[in-house]
């Protein structure tokens, strides 16, 4: 361990800077505190507020080099293991929207993974990247999605032979960890980079017991939301280049991707607290997680003692899809009681005041962040899961709520770009079918994009969106979202249409 490692070199600076108490004669218009509305100044108090400092402040991120920010990124680069680390003040959604950019330096073409997260569709609306989709496996079982298969990755770059890079995610909102390093080696032999969307893995680099994290397997570039278990603050994320990626990819091609994507007023109250949980984490992850993983074992053995419960953990391994399961993820297997997710979780609001990171038909998932100490709502979970599955009684066939798999996805008619930029219009859902999407419609659960920006609607597809609403799901990225209309693009002969 370095000393430096020791130290917070940009949270110091400003700090530094506001001790000095200087005249503030720049944005932003609070002044630190003394032209802020009152309400503001007694939530979050005048220290937060006079640590508001605007970028290109001389002795932060301007001056001789290293700047405190400079140094702040190369001690996050050591701590994840990378060549260079980029701060993200537009969550680890820039960093999708960065990836994406950047290998549209290398082509035209590119293999995802397809239920990869509405940032990295965005990003290929951006960029004009043509996708080749790589189907998850698909729990039978839960109704839930888990990781690329690494011959289903060998699969996709076979039929794509100009792909600029393959883009994967692990691990999944519920846990499940992929094969990252036989990904990686197919990416390679294929001569492309591995892009890993590790938003959820950012805190696996801490803790021995805890699968292997992106970058020690051969990762190109990793994005990482450090905001969900490190406990940075919310929305602020890091981009992590590996030593491979900065041949593959190019550093100078994801510096410019980031610049490109990230606000010019980027908030120091965010890059501070990258800083900092970067610091927590090097120095103190690994006992933080240690105590952490003993008391979410502890409080699944207990949901697993409730009738009618069960819990996703270790012995998800060796599912397809599954390599590995990462224990920070508290996943409920609810198919034993009389009620699905949709309504469990009101009543876990209404009995314990407890408030989920995700709930679905078969499956509620609670999330732990690295740094929780005693953890008291792991004891309040588990009270008020035992209270509501007592309330909701047993389901006798233990099997009920089970979803259908989804229907195959349309066909690929145009990029999302095309799609997404070019004239369209609404049209009720009941007439969408055979028209091209200019929108998506992932239903939640399993979370797999059921249409993109640029496939061609099929009626079983848009019945499958519509039952799963019925049933109490929800659908992302519709502009109605109860799908009483569809945006399409208006083709040659097809009628209406409006930016």
């Amino acid at each position: 361990m370095t000393a430096s490692q020791k130290q917070a070199p940009y949270l110091k600076a400003l700090c530094e800077y506001a001790a000095r108490e200087p005249a503030r004669l720049h944005v932003p218009g609070h002044k630190g505190g003394p032209g802020a509305d009152p309400l503001l100044l007694e939530a979050i108090g005048e220290r937060a507020l006079s640590l508001d400092i605007p970028a290109l402040t001389y002795g932060i991120d301007i001056g001789p080099d290293p700047t405190p920010f400079e140094e702040a990124q190369q001690l996050a680069a050591q701590a994840w293991g990378a060549k260079r680390a980029w701060f993200l003040v537009n969550g680890a959604s820039q960093g999708n929207l960065s990836a994406g950019l950047a290998l549209a330096h290398h082509g035209d073409e590119v293999v995802v993974q397809r239920n990869a997260h509405s940032s990295a569709v965005d990003a290929l609306v951006l960029s004009g990247l043509r996708p080749t989709f790589a189907a998850p496996e698909l729990d039978p079982e839960l109704g839930i999605a888990h990781c690329l298969a690494p011959q289903t990755l060998d699969a996709a770059l076979a039929r794509t032979p100009g792909a600029a890079g393959a883009w994967v995610v692990s691990p999944t909102y519920f846990g499940a960890v992929a094969d990252v390093g036989a990904l990686a080696e197919i990416a390679h032999a294929r001569g492309v980079p591995l892009i890993v969307d590790e938003a959820w893995g950012a805190h696996m680099a801490f803790h021995e017991d805890l699968p292997a994290h992106a970058l020690s397997l051969g990762a190109d570039l990793v994005i990482s939301s450090t905001h969900k278990i490190v406990g940075s603050l919310t929305q602020s994320a890091m981009l992590h280049l590996g030593e491979g990626g900065a041949e593959r990819i190019g550093e100078d091609a994801v510096d410019r991707a980031v610049t490109l994507t990230e606000s010019t007023s980027p908030s120091s109250l965010l890059t501070a607290s990258l800083d900092a949980a970067r610091r927590l984490a090097f120095l103190h992850g690994r006992e933080l997680l240690a105590q952490t993983m003993q008391t979410l074992a502890d409080a699944r053995a207990q949901i697993r003692a409730i009738d009618g419960l069960d819990v996703l953990d270790e012995r998800m391994t060796g599912r397809a899809g599954v390599f590995a399961y990462d224990p920070l993820r508290l996943a409920v297997d609810i198919r034993g009681i009389a009620a699905t997710g949709y309504e469990l979780a009101p009543m876990l609001r209404e009995s314990g005041d407890i408030n989920l990171e995700l709930y679905g038909q078969n499956v509620v998932v609670a999330v732990f962040g690295m740094g929780e100490r005693a953890l008291p709502e792991a004891t309040r979970l588990v009270s008020a899961l035992r209270e509501a599955s007592a309330r909701a009684g047993l389901d006798p066939s233990g099997a009920s709520t089970s979803f259908a798999a989804p229907p195959p996805w349309g066909e690929l008619a145009m990029t999302p770009r095309e799609a997404f930029l070019g004239s369209q219009e609404a049209v009720p859902a009941a007439d969408a079918a055979g028209r091209i999407a200019a929108e998506s419609l992932a239903t939640y659960p399993p979370g797999i994009p059921n249409v993109l920006p640029g496939e061609r609607l099929t009626a079983q597809t848009l019945a499958y969106v519509q039952r799963t609403l019925e049933l109490g799901g929800s659908v992302r990225g519709a502009s109605d979202r109860l799908l009483h209309t569809v945006r399409v693009v208006v083709e040659d002969g097809s009628h209406g249409g409006r930016r």
